[in-house]
Parts: C-alpha cells; sequence; structure tokens
C-alpha cells in the first residue's frame, strides 16, 4: 500500500477511534433518572411521613452527585400520589414508591392501568422499588407482578407487622450494603412475606424472576413472633410456627429483564431517617436500582434536625 494510502488509513482509524471515545463519554455523562413517589399523608404526626421521606431522601442523593463529579444523577420526587405528568416515570432509570399499600395502593388503581404502565417499564429494564406499607399489595390483585418486579409483597394475614427493634449484624457483600455497618433500630418492621418461588426470603436463590438476594436479617424473639402485632392483632400460628427462623426485612433482586428490583420493610418512623446506616442503606439501594455504581464506602450524607423536621405533613 502507498504511504500516503497508509496514513490516510491510520487518519480514519484514529479519527474513528476518537468519535467513539466521544460518543462514549458522551452516554456515560447521560444523567441516571431516579423518581421518589410520596403517597398521601396517613397516620399520626412523625409517621408515615412520605412527603417528607422522599424530599429528604432526594436533598441527600443530589448533594451526593454534586460532591462527586464523576455520578451523573437526575433526581425527582412526587408528592401526594401519582404524578400528574406520566413521563417522569417513562424517562425514569428507577422509580421508588413510598406510600400506603393494600387496596389503596397507588399503582393498582385506575382499574389496573397503572399496573400495565409498570410492566411495561419494567420489561424495559426500570429499576422498581417499594419501602415499608408500599410493599402490600393484595394478592389478586398485583401479587405476581410484584413479585416478578421487586422479588416479594406483604400479604394481609400471611405476613405480620410487629413494631420491634433488630439488630442488622451481618449484612451481605453486595452494593447497597457499601459503608453499612451493622446497626439496630426500632420501626415496624413486616416479616414473612410472599417471596417469589415461596422462599423462606433469608438465603440467596436463583428464582423465576432472577437472582433474589436478601439485605436486612435478624432473628425476631419468641416475644415479637408471640406478642400483639400491630394490626391485626396476634399471635398468628403459622408465624409461631417459624421460632428460630431469621426474618428478611429487606431484600433486592437482579430481574430477568435486565431490572432491578427492592424492598424494604421499614421506614414507619420518620425519625429513623436521621440514623447514618439505616439511610445510607436506601441511599445506596436508590443509586443500584438506577444502575450507578455505589461507592466503596456507600452514599455519604448528613442531616441534620432543621432537615429532618422539614416538610412534615400537618398532622393531628
Amino acid at each position: 500500500m502507498p504511504r500516503s494510502c497508509l496514513s490516510f488509513a491510520m487518519y480514519l482509524a484514529v479519527s474513528m477511534v476518537g468519535l467513539l471515545t466521544y460518543q462514549t463519554v458522551a452516554l456515560a455523562a447521560e444523567p441516571k433518572r431516579i423518581v421518589l413517589i410520596a403517597g398521601k399523608p396517613s397516620h399520626p404526626p412523625r409517621m408515615h411521613e412520605f412527603n417528607a421521606g422522599v424530599q429528604l431522601l432526594a436533598k441527600c442523593m443530589k448533594t451526593f452527585d454534586e460532591q462527586n463529579g464523576d455520578v451523573a444523577l437526575d433526581v425527582q420526587f412526587v408528592l401526594n400520589g401519582w404524578p400528574k405528568d406520566e413521563k417522569l416515570l417513562t424517562q425514569a432509570d428507577a422509580v421508588i414508591f413510598y406510600m400506603d399499600g393494600g387496596g389503596g395502593h397507588e399503582v393498582v388503581q385506575e382499574s389496573g392501568r397503572r399496573m400495565k404502565l409498570i410492566e411495561e417499564l419494567a420489561l424495559k429494564g426500570v429499576g422498581i422499588g417499594c419501602m415499608h406499607y408500599a410493599v402490600e399489595v393484595v394478592p389478586n390483585q398485583a401479587g405476581r407482578e410484584f413479585q416478578r418486579w421487586i422479588g416479594g409483597h406483604y400479604e394481609h394475614m400471611f405476613s405480620c407487622n410487629p413494631i420491634w427493634e433488630p439488630t442488622f449484624s451481618s449484612l451481605p457483600e453486595h452494593p447497597i450494603t457499601r459503608g453499612v455497618k451493622p446497626f439496630q433500630v426500632k420501626d415496624e418492621w413486616y416479616f414473612n412475606m410472599r417471596f417469589i418461588n415461596q422462599l423462606s426470603g433469608n438465603e440467596e436463590a436463583n428464582t423465576d424472576a432472577g437472582r433474589f438476594t436478601p439485605i436486612m436479617v435478624a432473628s425476631p424473639s419468641d416475644d415479637v413472633r408471640d406478642g400483639p402485632y400491630v394490626y391485626p392483632a396476634g399471635p398468628y400460628p403459622h408465624i409461631e410456627a417459624n421460632k428460630g427462623r431469621a426474618e428478611t426485612m429487606m431484600w433486592a433482586i437482579e430481574r430477568t429483564d435486565g431490572g432491578r428490583g427492592f424492598g424494604f420493610t421499614g421506614g414507619h418512623f420518620h425519625d429513623n431517617w436521621g440514623n447514618d446506616n439505616f439511610r445510607k442503606t436506601i441511599l445506596n439501594a436508590c443509586l443500584w436500582l438506577a444502575k450507578v455504581e455505589v461507592p466503596s464506602t456507600g452514599v455519604e450524607s448528613q442531616v441534620s434536625e432543621v432537615e429532618l423536621n422539614s416538610h412534615l405533613d400537618p398532622k393531628k
């Protein structure tokens, strides 16, 4: 090949590499959109403070993003229920629901139309997360869907909701637990979920929906299993029958559709967001859900008393 042709070929090759590198950098710089959706106010003051909770978490993630130039996040939040503009959802990389559940769950309203939308998002690989009451659905309304999207759900009269203070002394090696130290927090920690493939939930497993990983696991005392629950009153024989078994209060799933999901049963008491490890676990989970690399030390954040007391709903 003549030298001039060889030089031109090398020029083209270098130019193509430069173009591909530019495109790769441009793609890498595209921010990941995380959408936090809060439900309407419920319960007494400092309980189920969904609106204040999502704003606090959004502030922490935005501050983290500003302090870490290599992370590009677009964090949005929706207050008081379903977003009026659903483009916010269709353009999201991860959607987290923090709201009342059961038959009144925002996702199951409009005769299944919203369910269909979330299903479409999940099939596209969008991450789906649910916190506290938002993990509860009526089984024949959305049970199978929630098992696919997040790996499991709370079922009335099968699961239980005691207020207790577990110690999360052993955390698995997972992006969600990076930088999280063992901690103990009193909350309304649900357990005995209806997990995919009828799993007990306290061991990692491959399932029909994907790879299931328990994140926060602890063993309730006999008093917790036997004592009165918040609603309805116990004890439940099938809960007592599993005395000594470790129970899962948070779990994650890497779905077969390419997306991710998590369920977190805490979040009843607003003041728990002031606990650094409690908060870091969820901040890490939100990034992981959107396929953002979680730092080795986790998402660092600080919350002042003023910030913790901000945006609380007026309640009696």
